[in-house]
């Protein structure tokens, strides 16, 4: 599949897939001809997984990753994300000798539970600009959260949504991944300055809604650089 560029959209409903690799032993062991050809092949390939990817370098801000994938398609139908996946699966299992997966976050988008209409702040995929940093992590509530009644939740939902709103040049995804991975959503943020998320953040945590966090980790800082730039560092 070649990736569709033009105006950015904002569909029904996504399918956001992010995959963590860093390199093999065996690449480093390669001549620099060799490793070269093997970078040369995956700027060829990455840009075919979905409708819209990006490269993002994830070393030097965790030592266990190199670099990371983000791919985004629209869905029209159910079959579509099966296709995605068996592409993906097919692609990729000719780099396992040089790169190989650490981890994968995915999700589905949809409409919010607690907030109505898009918010200005919405991270769009299909945008070619790209911010320089993204931000993801798995994110898991207690079974205590459900339980509480809807109004509760929802008090405690719009402290969080007023909070964020005090930093409106930072973007957000929110991926829904309940019942398909480990957490039950995916959060994404992009911005321009690590420093001022990370004040963010620390607000976040101060909210009621916090002590029904169970598991937010681990948290993926990546880089972003256009493509042949990036491969460019690794050989």
């Amino acid at each position: 599949m070649t990736k569709k560029r033009g105006a950015a959209k904002m569909p029904g409903r996504q399918l956001n897939h992010y995959t963590v690799f860093t390199f093999t032993d065996f690449f480093w062991q390669q001549t620099s001809k060799q490793q070269q050809a093997f970078l040369k092949q995956l700027n060829s390939q990455i840009p075919q997984l979905a409708e819209r990817v990006f490269l993002y370098h994830i070393f030097p801000t965790r030592c266990e990753g190199d670099l990371m994938i983000w791919s985004a398609l629209n869905l029209d139908e159910p079959r579509q994300a099966a296709s995605f996946f068996t592409r993906f699966a097919s692609t990729t299992s000719s780099w396992r000798q040089y790169l190989k997966p650490l981890n994968t976050l995915w999700g589905f988008t949809r409409p919010s539970l607690y907030a109505t209409g898009k918010s200005s702040q919405e991270l769009n995929p299909f945008q070619a600009e790209r911010k320089p940093y993204l931000v993801i992590y798995p994110f898991l509530k207690t079974s205590e959260w459900y339980l509480m009644d809807r109004e509760t939740r929802q008090g405690m939902m719009n402290e969080h949504i007023r909070v964020g709103r005090q930093y409106p040049e930072i973007s957000q995804l929110l991926l829904y991944s309940t019942g398909l991975q480990d957490q039950e959503f995916v959060v994404v943020y992009e911005t321009e300055d690590l420093a001022h998320f990370s004040e963010l953040v620390s607000v976040l945590r101060s909210t009621e809604g916090r002590k029904y966090t169970l598991r937010d980790t681990p948290i993926y800082t990546a880089i972003y650089r256009p493509q042949d730039e990036i491969l460019s560092t690794w050989g």
